[in-house]
C-alpha cells in the first residue's frame, strides 16, 4: 500500500444531526446561510439526516473511513460542521479551538477525542478552547486552509480568525501563517477561509477575485505555484455555490475530491478536466445542510493521524 502524503486523510469524522437547524447565533456574519422561516423542522432534520447518512455510505464504498457520531441534542445547531472546533495531524498532534458564537461550543466532544486516542497513535491535544473567554477565536480548517505539504496556513482576517490565536498555532505546529483580506462580490468580508479555498494536492481551487489585495494575490497565486500546483481560478458564483469548500480524501483506489452536487454542477468542464487528472470527483447532495452555511469541507474532519 502507497504511504499517504500528509495533504490527504484516507479517514474523516462526520455528525449526523438529530435536530438539524441553521443556527441563528451565526447569521449575522455568515453570508452563505438560507433562512428556513417557514420550513417543517421535523423535515428539515429528518433531510440533514439522511444526506449525512448518505454521504457517509458513498465514501465507505470508495475506501474512505467515516467515523459517524450522533448528535441528538437541540442546542448544537452547527453541530455538522465538526471541522470548526477541532483538527488533527501528522506526528500525533490535536488541537481544539476556541469558537465565535456560543453555541457552537457545546460542540466539543470528548468521546470524539476519546475515539481517536484509541484508535489512532495520539500524542498530544493542544486546547486553545480556553482563549474564549478573552473573545479570541480561531475556528480550526474553517478560519484556516492548512497545506501540510508546504506548511503554510492560510487564513482570512476576521472576527473567527484572531491574530494572536492563529501566531500560537502556527508556532505549536510549525506552519507559517498567511493572512489576507477577502470579500464577496457585494464587499462583505469573509467569514471563513475554507469557503473560498481548497488546497489538494496537485491543484488548488481559489476565488482569486475575492482577495481585496492585488499584491497578497500574486503572492498567494506564487506560494502555490512555486509547489506545482495548478491554481484553478474560481468565480464569485462559483463561490457562492460552495465550489471551494471541497476536500481531497485518498480513496482505495487513488485521490477523491469530495465536494457537493451543487458545487459540482458549477464547476466548468476544463476545471473538472484539470481535477480529473489528479482525482476522482465526488459529488455529495447535501443541499438541506447548506442552508446552514457549510458544506461538504465543513462537515468533514480529516484525520491526519497514524491508525494503532
Amino acid at each position: 500500500m502507497k504511504r499517504l502524503n500528509a495533504q490527504v486523510p484516507a479517514s474523516v469524522v462526520l455528525i449526523r444531526p438529530h435536530n438539524f437547524s441553521p443556527n441563528s447565533e451565526t447569521m449575522s456574519d455568515n453570508v452563505f446561510q438560507t433562512s428556513c422561516a417557514g420550513l417543517d423542522k421535523d423535515i428539515l432534520a429528518r433531510a440533514a439526516y439522511e444526506e449525512v447518512t448518505k454521504a457517509a455510505e458513498k465514501l465507505t464504498a470508495h475506501g474512505i473511513t467515516p467515523h459517524i457520531f450522533e448528535d441528538e441534542t437541540k442546542n448544537t445547531p452547527d453541530s455538522v460542521f465538526p471541522n470548526n472546533w477541532f483538527s488533527t495531524h501528522g506526528g500525533g498532534h490535536v488541537a481544539l479551538y476556541p469558537m465565535y458564537a456560543a453555541n457552537r461550543r457545546n460542540e466539543r466532544r470528548p468521546d470524539i477525542i476519546e475515539m481517536l486516542k484509541q484508535q489512532y497513535r495520539v500524542q498530544d491535544v493542544i486546547d486553545y478552547s480556553g482563549l474564549e473567554q478573552d473573545d479570541i477565536f480561531l475556528e480550526g480548517t474553517g478560519a484556516m486552509v492548512l497545506d501540510h505539504l508546504d506548511r503554510v496556513a492560510y487564513a482570512v482576517n476576521s472576527n473567527r480568525c484572531n491574530p494572536v490565536a492563529l501566531e500560537r498555532f502556527c508556532t505549536h505546529f510549525n506552519y507559517e501563517p498567511m493572512v489576507f483580506d477577502a470579500r464577496d462580490r457585494n464587499e462583505i468580508s469573509v467569514y471563513h477561509t475554507n469557503v473560498l479555498m481548497c488546497i489538494a494536492t496537485d491543484y488548488v481551487l481559489i476565488g482569486l477575485q475575492m482577495i481585496s489585495s492585488a499584491q497578497r494575490r500574486e503572492e498567494i497565486i506564487k506560494r502555490f505555484e512555486d509547489t506545482g500546483r495548478t491554481v484553478i481560478d474560481l468565480s464569485h458564483e462559483q463561490i457562492e455555490n460552495f465550489a471551494g469548500n471541497a476536500i481531497e480524501l485518498q480513496g482505495k483506489k487513488g485521490r477523491i475530491l469530495a465536494l457537493s452536487t451543487r458545487a459540482y454542477n458549477s464547476l466548468k468542464p476544463d476545471q473538472i478536466n484539470i481535477i480529473e487528472q489528479s482525482a476522482t470527483l465526488l459529488p455529495l447532495n447535501v443541499p438541506t445542510i447548506e442552508m446552514a452555511g457549510g458544506s461538504v469541507r465543513c462537515m468533514m474532519a480529516g484525520i491526519h493521524l497514524s491508525k494503532r
